[in-house]
């Protein structure tokens, strides 16, 4: 398989950038987008030309930062992280179009890079819980409510990666914000920091930069690891409670 390829290239944060023409040649079709990108990268080194730099780590769809914009699409043209999209999903001589994540509170770094520090800034604003130190406790000793534990577990799925962001046309991270705030809502361990976590991390977030929500669902709809909307409701009427607490 053959691929003609329109790749942002951008020196640094303060470089504009532009869209740059490679030819991906002899691709298999049970590689990876990644790989694919390896591919291309190893014959520009051959010409002693620049490689295109990406984020990856894990390559398994765990770790999140493989975060590219497809033909338009956080990922790409399947629902799942672009570590994980193969490109068999691609029709032989199609043009591939691949950016980075397009957000005031993504700068791009290099290339295809761009710095998420701020997810990092707002999960260190409040995303934690206290516990007391000593031994493991028994996993018994604090019951948990199975559709708690569960929900909270469905929060817990978020790896961070921005898609999120990168399909909102608002470039809003209120699922990512919602889904961090919420799995610990959900727990009996969360509830001493709750209020303060809700309005800690939704201060971050507003002082990062990242839009409102329009209640449109391109957030839900992008995510790799199909995070429910709900998780923003849940989040909105806990900021609204504490809010109130505080007052009074």
């Amino acid at each position: 398989m053959n691929f003609p390829l329109k790749v942002w290239r951008q020196k640094n944060s303060q470089d504009t950038g532009g869209f740059v023409h490679y030819q991906a040649k002899g691709i298999v079709p049970d590689m990876s987008f990644l790989e694919m990108l390896d591919v291309v990268n190893d014959e520009l080194m051959e010409k002693g030309q620049e490689p295109i730099a990406f984020d990856h780590d894990c390559r398994e769809g765990i770790c999140g930062s493989c975060s590219l914009m497809i033909n338009g699409r956080p990922h790409g043209p399947t629902r799942g992280t672009t570590c994980q999209t193969y490109m068999r999903n691609f029709t032989d001589g199609q043009t591939i179009v691949i950016e980075p994540w397009r957000a005031k509170s993504f700068p791009i770094v290099r290339d295809l890079v761009c710095d998420r520090g701020s997810f990092d800034r707002i999960m260190e604003a409040g995303g934690f819980v206290t516990v007391n130190v000593g031994g493991a406790p028994d996993g018994n000793a604090l019951p948990v409510a199975k559709v708690a534990a569960e929900k909270a577990m469905d929060g817990a799925a978020c790896i961070g990666c921005g898609a999120c962001v990168a399909a909102c046309k608002n470039a809003s991270a209120m699922l990512f914000v919602g889904a961090k705030v919420s799995h610990l809502g959900f727990l009996p361990q969360g509830q001493p920091e709750r209020a303060d976590r809700v309005r800690q991390m939704v201060g971050q977030m507003d002082k990062e930069g990242f839009g409102g929500c329009t209640s449109q669902y391109e957030c839900e709809a992008a995510c790799p690891k199909e995070i429910n909307a709900d998780f923003i409701a849940k989040m909105n009427a806990d900021y609204l409670w504490a809010c109130i607490a505080t007052e009074q």
